[in-house]
C-alpha cells in the first residue's frame, strides 16, 4: 500500500529536516528547502513536525495512490488536481484508491510539499534522518530522486478518518510575498564582512539582484553589482551554514543551501536569517532580491515568533468541528444503546441493520 510515481517531475525527492550532528565528518545535512512549508504541510495532517515529505521543484510529480489516506500540498502553488479536480492548497485532502494526483507548472514559487498522514513513505533512516543526499547517494529513496514507475509504500496500510478534518485548513500563507516586485531577505552580517570596503557592502545592501538559472538545492548565484573587496575574498576554508553568502572573486554573491558543501574558502558577507530562507528557494529565476541587514538579537527573535506561530497552528488544526467525529465509531457506539433502549421498551430489533 503506498504510491505509484507516474510521471517523476524535477528533482523530486524524500526530504526531512535534514541530517545533524555529520558535517564535520564531511556530511552535508541535506534536508528540506522550505522548512516553513514543509513544516505546516505535516501539521495539517497530524504528523510528526518532522515526518518526511515529498519535496518537488518547478515542475510537480504525478502520483497514483494504491491505498485512501489523507495528504497536505504547501509551498509554490502548482496548481494541484486530484482525478482531474482542482484542490486546495494548505489543507488537509482526502485521496482515495487508485486517485491520481497531478501538479502543473508553477503560478507562484519554485518548491512544492506534499506530506501525507499516517507517518508518511516507509523509507529506511540513515545517520537519524530520512533527507535524500543527491550528492552523496544517501538517504531518501535509494539514495536519489523519484523516477517513473517507482512504489513507494507507506507506513500506515490505510487511512479513512481523520479527526477534525473541518479545522485542517488555513489560509494560503501570505508570508512568502508571492507577487511582489522584489523580495526582502533579512540578513545577519558576518562573519567576514571586514573584508569588504564600506562601498561594498553599501552596495550589497542597497542595490537589487536578480536570481539566476544556476539556482539548486546546493545554492543560489545571483546576479548583480560587483561587491567590493579590500584584498580579495579568498579565506582559509571554515564552516558553511545554511543561508551563508559566499562572495568569489568576481565580487556577486553565491547563497549556500541545503546540500552546500560542509566547508568553503570564499569570505562571507552575511547569513539569512532562518525565517526568511523560505522566501528566498521560493524566488524563481529572474526574481528580484534585496538584503537588509539585522542583528543576531532581531533574528532569534523572529525564529521564537514562528516558533509560537507553529504551536498556535498545531492547536488550531486540532479544534473540534462539525466533520471531528468517525462515522464508523458513532455506529458502533449507538448500536448497544440503541439495542438496550429496543429490549427495554420490548420493542422489536428489525429496524437495527445488523450487516
Amino acid at each position: 500500500m503506498g504510491l505509484v510515481v507516474k510521471k517523476p517531475g524535477v528533482l523530486t525527492t524524500i526530504q526531512d529536516s535534514g541530517r545533524i550532528g555529520y558535517m564535520g565528518s564531511g556530511f552535508a545535512p541535506s534536508g528540506v528547502m522550505d522548512r516553513r512549508a514543509f513544516i505546516i504541510a505535516n501539521l495539517l495532517v497530524e504528523n510528526d513536525p518532522n515526518t518526511c515529505a515529498i519535496e518537488f521543484a518547478l515542475a510537480g510529480p504525478t502520483l497514483r495512490f494504491t491505498t485512501s489516506t489523507f495528504i497536505a500540498i504547501t509551498g509554490g502553488d502548482f496548481s494541484p488536481t486530484i482525478d482531474g479536480e482542482p484542490v486546495p492548497m494548505y489543507s488537509a485532502l482526502m485521496v482515495k484508491r487508485g486517485s491520481i494526483l497531478h501538479f502543473a507548472t508553477p503560478r507562484t514559487g519554485a518548491y512544492g510539499y506534499v506530506a501525507i498522514a499516517g507517518g508518511s513513505v516507509r523509507v529506511p533512516e540513515v545517520m537519524g534522518s530520512r533527507s535524500t543526499s543527491l550528492k552523496l547517494g544517501i538517504g531518501g529513496w535509494h539514495g536519489r530522486s523519484l523516477q517513473m514507475g517507482d512504489y513507494l509504500p507507506f507506513m500506515t496500510k490505510n487511512l479513512d478518518f481523520l479527526p477534525n478534518l473541518g479545522s485542517h485548513r488555513i489560509e494560503y500563507d501570505a508570508t512568502y510575498g508571492f507577487g511582489n516586485e522584489e523580495t526582502i531577505v533579512r540578513v545577519v552580517p558576518g562573519p567576514q564582512e571586514d573584508m569588504f570596503t564600506e562601498r561594498g557592502v553599501e552596495t550589497f545592501y542597497s542595490q537589487p539582484y536578480e536570481a539566476t538559472a544556476k539556482c539548486d538545492r546546493m545554492g543560489y548565484r545571483l546576479d548583480g553589482p560587483e561587491i567590493e573587496t579590500k584584498h580579495g575574498s579568498d579565506i582559509i576554508s571554515d564552516g558553511i551554514a545554511f543561508g551563508a553568502i559566499q562572495v568569489p572573486s568576481h565580487g556577486r554573491p553565491i547563497i549556500m543551501l541545503a546540500d552546500r558543501q560542509t566547508t568553503g574558502g570564499y569570505a562571507k558577507i552575511g547569513t539569512i536569517a532562518s525565517v526568511d530562507i523560505p522566501k528566498l528557494v521560493q524566488c524563481r529565476p529572474g526574481s528580484k532580491i534585496r538584503f537588509a541587514p539585522i542583528t543576531v538579537q532581531e533574528a532569534q527573535a523572529l525564529y521564537r515568533e514562528e516558533y509560537k506561530y507553529f504551536k498556535g497552528l498545531a492547536k488550531i488544526v486540532r479544534r473540534p468541528c462539525a466533520d471531528g467525529i468517525s462515522p464508523r465509531r458513532t455506529a458502533r457506539r449507538l448500536k448497544p444503546i440503541l439495542e438496550e433502549q429496543a429490549r427495554r421498551n420490548q420493542a422489536e430489533k428489525l429496524w437495527i441493520d445488523r450487516s
